[in-house]
């Protein structure tokens, strides 16, 4: 039985961890050709290894898609391989785990020096950017593609801090938007995958707040966190041909969370 991407080539960003990680396995087993990029090569290597030993196929590289030359060249590469892209599932961002890394990058507005503000526009909204410009002019002469971009529900609601966060992802979200005006009658759809609260390297220093079950429920009707798996398959719903009729959907998968805000 042929499965749900069936010789889809699909580009998976931010593949080395977290979402993007679980959308380059499961893809992979639903029979697409997938290309991950990532910072580092070593986990996209290791995630590769893992998917052609269950029999997928694919191929990795090492890309800063703050620099709009990667993201040509991540394109570029996969046509000059594959001839194609049928999908783009955008997943690279940095989020709380980030201000480890950058202090005050994470900060509300007042708190937010200039600078910090330009690092995270430059890695999480940019990107969206120079890929879907790259991508869009291969898929537009073949009449059909799907772009998903992994936005966040920080971008559809505010929060306390990371202001620069929310401002870039609710700027991908209407992205999407607009690529769905523009672009839907010439058979190619963009969607949005907003996830919540989700069990990966960017939250794990403060996945213990779900310990307390009363912080739980404050955080999601679910007093959970949702696992990357579980935001790959909206992932793969929206980039598969069961969502021909899906254009411009923003798809909160969170447990709740925005359902009661």
């Amino acid at each position: 039985m042929a499965g749900r991407m069936q010789d889809k080539v699909t580009i998976i960003t931010g593949s080395g961890s977290g979402i993007g990680a679980a959308c380059f396995e499961l893809f992979a087993r639903e029979g697409a050709t997938v290309i991950g990029c990532g910072r580092r090569l070593a986990p996209l290597e290791e995630q590769l290894a893992k998917v052609k030993a269950a029999g997928g196929q694919g191929m990795v590289m090492s890309a800063d898609l703050s620099k709009v030359e990667d993201c040509n060249r991540l394109i570029d590469d996969t046509i000059k391989a594959y001839g194609r892209v049928d999908a783009l599932v955008h997943s690279a961002s940095v989020g709380w785990s980030w201000s480890h890394v950058s202090p005050n990058s994470m900060n509300d507005v007042v708190n937010t020096p200039p600078d910090k503000w330009h690092e995270v526009v430059g890695i999480n909204m940019n990107p969206a950017y120079f890929l879907c410009h790259a991508v869009l002019p291969h898929m537009l002469a073949r009449k059909k593609g799907s772009l998903v971009m992994v936005a966040s529900i920080s971008g559809m609601v505010g929060m306390k801090t990371a202001h620069t966060y929310c401002a870039a992802k609710g700027g991908v979200i209407n992205l999407v938007r607009a690529m769905a005006n523009t672009y839907g009658n010439q058979g190619v759809r963009a969607n949005a995958v907003c996830p919540g609260y989700t069990d990966t390297p960017m939250i794990a220093d403060v996945m213990n707040i779900f310990d307390d079950q009363h912080e739980a429920n404050w955080l999601t009707p679910m007093e959970r966190a949702g696992t990357p798996m579980e935001m790959a398959y909206g992932c793969l719903f929206m980039a598969s041909d069961e969502a021909s009729y899906v254009n411009g959907a923003i798809l909160p998968i969170d447990g709740g969370t925005t359902a009661r805000q």
